[in-house]
Formats: C-alpha cells, sequence, structure tokens
C-alpha cells in the first residue's frame, strides 16, 4: 500500500512540472512554434512554454528587402537548439528551422518525384545554380529538351524542376529542368494526336528552319513545313518567310498515323 502512495506522489509532481513548464518534452533538433513577446532592436524575444523565453537575432526575421516582419503576438516556427544556455535562457532559432523545414520538404518532393520551384542564381561550371531555399545544381544536359548554348539567359528565371539526385549529408541537390518539359510535352502529344487528321488547320511553333522548309511544333510533335508550302509566290529560303519561335497557322496536308 506504502509503494503504491509513493508512486501515486511521484506520478502527481512530474504532471505538475509539466504544467509549470519545468519538464521539457521537447528536445533540442526539433521544430515547435513559438509565440511573439517582444520586439527589440536587437532581439525578438520568443516565448515556447519554457521557463525562460529565447532570444533571436532581429536580422533572422528580415525579408529580402530588409524589412522586419516580426510584431507581437505572431506565432513563428522556430529550432530549438538548446533547453538552456549558461544565462538559463532558450537557444532558439528561427533561420535555422526554416533550413531544415525546407530541407524537409526537398526530401519528401524527391522521394514522391514532385516538382519543385526554384529561381535560376548564376551560371557555375557545368550548368546553372538555383535558389530552391538552398542551392542546388541544374546541369547543363537538363536546362532544357535541346542543347542550350547560351545558359546566361535563363539567369533570374523561376522555373520548375524534378529532383534528380538528393543528399541531405552533403549538402547535394541536382536538379532537371529538362525532365518537366518531356512530361509536359508528353501530355501536349496526346491532345495533340487527338486532334490531328488531314485538313485540320493547327497553330504551330518554329522550332527550326532548314534550307528546304522549316520543322513546326504542333504540341508535342513536329510537322515539316515545306518550303514550296510557304507562299503562292516564290520563297528563295525559308527564313525570308518563317522566324524560329514564331506561332503560324498551317494545314496538316498528310499524317502517318502509324508512325
Amino acid at each position: 500500500m506504502q509503494t503504491e502512495i509513493v508512486q501515486s506522489s511521484k506520478e502527481e509532481i512530474e504532471f505538475e512540472q509539466l504544467l509549470q513548464g519545468g519538464f521539457d518534452v521537447t528536445k533540442p533538433g526539433e521544430l515547435i512554434e513559438g509565440k511573439i513577446v517582444d520586439v527589440g532592436r536587437d532581439y525578438v524575444i520568443v516565448d515556447i512554454g519554457f521557463k525562460s523565453e529565447g532570444h533571436i537575432p532581429v536580422q533572422q526575421f528580415a525579408d529580402r528587402d530588409g524589412k522586419i516582419s516580426a510584431k507581437v503576438g505572431d506565432i513563428v516556427e522556430v529550432l530549438l537548439l538548446a533547453a538552456e544556455n549558461e544565462s538559463g535562457e532558450v537557444v532558439l532559432s528561427k533561420d535555422r528551422a526554416e533550413q531544415l523545414r525546407v530541407w524537409n520538404n526537398l526530401e519528401v518532393a524527391y522521394n514522391d518525384s514532385t516538382v519543385v520551384t526554384g529561381r535560376v542564381v548564376q551560371k557555375v561550371k557545368g550548368g546553372l545554380q538555383v535558389d530552391v531555399g538552398v542551392p542546388a545544381f541544374l546541369p547543363g544536359s537538363q536546362v532544357d529538351i535541346r542543347p542550350q548554348r547560351n545558359l546566361d539567359r535563363y539567369i533570374g528565371e523561376d522555373m520548375e524542376f524534378k529532383i534528380l539526385k538528393f543528399s541531405r549529408e552533403r549538402g547535394n541537390i541536382v536538379l532537371s529542368r529538362r525532365v518537366v518539359l518531356e512530361q509536359e510535352r508528353k501530355a501536349l502529344k496526346r491532345d495533340t494526336i487527338n486532334q490531328l487528321a488531314e485538313g485540320v488547320v493547327m497553330e504551330g511553333i518554329v522550332k527550326n528552319v532548314t534550307d528546304y522548309g522549316a520543322f513546326v511544333d504542333l504540341g508535342g510533335i513536329d510537322g515539316l513545313l515545306h518550303i514550296t508550302d510557304m507562299s503562292w509566290g516564290r520563297v528563295n529560303h525559308p527564313s525570308e518567310v518563317l522566324n524560329v519561335g514564331q506561332t503560324v497557322p498551317v494545314v496538316v496536308l498528310k499524317y502517318d498515323e502509324a508512325n
């Protein structure tokens, strides 16, 4: 009987400590939500329900323009670095929380083979550097379906990518835009095939110009527009009539469904 009373008292004490915040169930390295209780010149004070509050450098709450977006009462996600430092304060980081969340989301996208969005930052050896929340590498061969000589024109562009390689330990992420474009092209091709028939008028984009004609993308499928079918008058060279990237209406003269 005495043993049961002692055990019960111990449980009551632990429960009381939990209510008072003296029994920490969150461990260092975990993401946790906290409430901003003060915004100072140098630090933002965040309450996560522990005995003490955390002081986070105010710079961690600045946006790209340097504007501080923190205000009292805001709920923020932070990373618990230590439950207590030498001064008895909780050690928190908003930057580290954002980085961890980004890596977690990227890992899910890699495992599920879903698309991620990023901005091309700069040209590097062998390809481009892309910001997907963390730096990632886009090989030159994965920029487009066709080889691209001028990679500088992509800098500053927001694009969608698939993750080819992912290593959190090495901080290594390899992307592909080509895979995304190929999947989109396959979907377009299915729709185009359903519309294709001899005599049908369609719009296409000039992809390439040769001496004998031009290849026109009808949506996942390329068709040949012969030089003799470009104009009623005489055409010496297709470049006199068409430019790469130009949208043109065409009629399908012949369609080999088997091939």
